[in-house]
């Protein structure tokens, strides 16, 4: 009986181990925690300041049926993986606005938790978890903030009236509240699972646009319900327009990228490459190009794992963003072999990048979360660089295709010397030393 009990104790503990959050760094685990812990002291206190009147229930009823058909509507074509844009926020901004602040800290969790019902079961807990805290506190924030502004009590709802210009100007600050709110504390989180694209991902073009369409929107939705609640149902179809662009531009920006390692695919980083190749050689700035391939992968995925394999390459893409600048092309060709277009770089300053990348990841152990106690994933990469130089022709349209072979050609010389190192192909003349690699440059 004894021995039973210690077995399954025993197989809890083991399932507990295997959960996903443990694959991340102790310092954000307990970020995590401490998110949803303050959202939830957060609820506690706003409840205190009311639950409104049946009034303002039945205005949540009706905009949690509005979230909750935007929600059938991503189930229709499938949630997007990763930092995904959606619309949710034009039903929630109402919430914070005109109701007591505890349905703008609890609406997200709710929302998260139909999302992970209805459209997405597997996804991992704890994100739903960390977003959800994230996202009402963020509302709370705007809730404060109107209110403040407004100067008027939390949990009373207060009308444009007369002053609608002033109005408006103060639930718009309150969205530019919770978008900083919201952009701040996902910030950490952000740095962990996706570095090197922060700046594009908050920052970008496209996704400063979306925000401040969303935002918009949620104000003219929120200025239209606090004048007459029957607008809502001409608020729908512009929400529904809004969510369509946002998928388009998601589903276009998932097409160009490798899923595994968040790199442009062969495909497009190929066809980006050559447009990059062509503008090196119409203006004759120089321009360098480096395969990369690691050495015995195979061995990595027969002892550790196919997914320990898969955060192996996501760990290399990371080291990849940390040597290179903004403007480099990286992309992944399969397997284990990546592509690295460097513009503006000279053979000698090409083999130094990939020289410090070699050394950066043979110094290892990458970063896959988690292993058994004295386990290591280490692992070496080979690197074939070729420069684009005078004897190149100009005229066929075909530079990318001599770049790429004259790399490749580089790349198993590094694997014939014994691999972990980097050879470089300049003038159509191999070799595998800074030394050498001056001296032809500066031929």
């Amino acid at each position: 009986m004894r021995s039973g009990y210690r077995s399954r104790v025993r197989e809890r503990i083991g399932a507990a181990r295997a959960w996903p959050v443990w694959e991340h760094p102790p310092w954000l685990r307990a970020y995590i925690v401490a998110m949803a812990t303050v959202n939830l002291l957060a609820v506690v206190l706003a409840i205190r300041a009311g639950l409104g009147s049946g009034r303002s229930l039945a205005l949540l009823g009706i905009l949690v049926a509005c979230e909750a058909a935007t929600v059938e509507l991503t189930k229709r074509a499938g949630e997007i993986t990763g930092n995904a844009k959606d619309v949710y926020g034009v039903w929630e901004i109402p919430v914070a606005i005109l109701l007591p602040p505890v349905y703008a800290l609890v609406l997200p969790t709710l929302r998260l938790a139909l999302v992970q019902w209805r459209i997405q079961r597997s996804a991992r807990l704890h994100r739903r978890i960390f977003t959800a805290a994230v996202l009402g506190l963020s509302y709370g924030a705007a809730s404060l903030a109107f209110h403040g502004i407004m100067g008027s009590p939390l949990g009373v709802a207060v009308a444009p009236g007369g002053h609608a210009p002033a109005w408006i100007l103060a639930v718009a600050a309150a969205c530019l509240v919770k978008w900083s709110v919201d952009t701040g504390l996902m910030l950490p989180a952000l740095k962990s699972s996706y570095p090197g694209k922060i700046r594009e991902m908050l920052l970008g073009g496209e996704a400063i646009q979306n925000d401040v369409a969303e935002l918009c929107v949620a104000v003219l939705v929120t200025f239209a319900i606090a004048v007459s609640l029957p607008t809502i149902v001409f608020a729908v179809p512009l929400v529904v327009l809004l969510q369509r662009s946002f998928r388009h531009a998601q589903l276009v920006t998932a097409s160009r990228v490798d899923s595994k390692t968040g790199l442009l695919n062969a495909a497009t980083w190929e066809r980006e490459a050559a447009a990059e190749v062509a503008r090196a050689v119409r203006t004759r700035t120089p321009l360098a190009l480096a395969l990369v391939d690691i050495d015995h992968f195979k061995d990595v995925n027969d002892t550790f794992g196919h997914l320990t394999g898969d955060r192996a390459l996501k760990a290399i893409a990371r080291t990849f963003r940390i040597f290179l600048r903004e403007y480099d092309l990286i992309g992944r060709f399969g397997g284990e072999e990546f592509a690295l277009l460097l513009p503006h770089t000279s053979a000698l300053d090409a083999y130094g990048i990939a020289e410090r990348i070699r050394e950066h990841i043979a110094r290892g152990p990458l970063d896959v979360g988690d292993l058994p106690d004295g386990e290591h994933v280490r692992v070496t990469v080979s690197m074939g660089v070729a420069a684009l130089g005078a004897p190149w022709d100009t005229r066929t349209g075909s530079q990318i295709t001599d770049l790429l072979a004259a790399a490749d050609r580089a790349l198993y010389q590094a694997k014939r010397a014994g691999r972990d190192q980097v050879c470089v192909v300049t003038d159509n003349t191999v070799v595998n030393s800074q030394e050498q690699v001056g001296r032809l440059g500066s031929a």
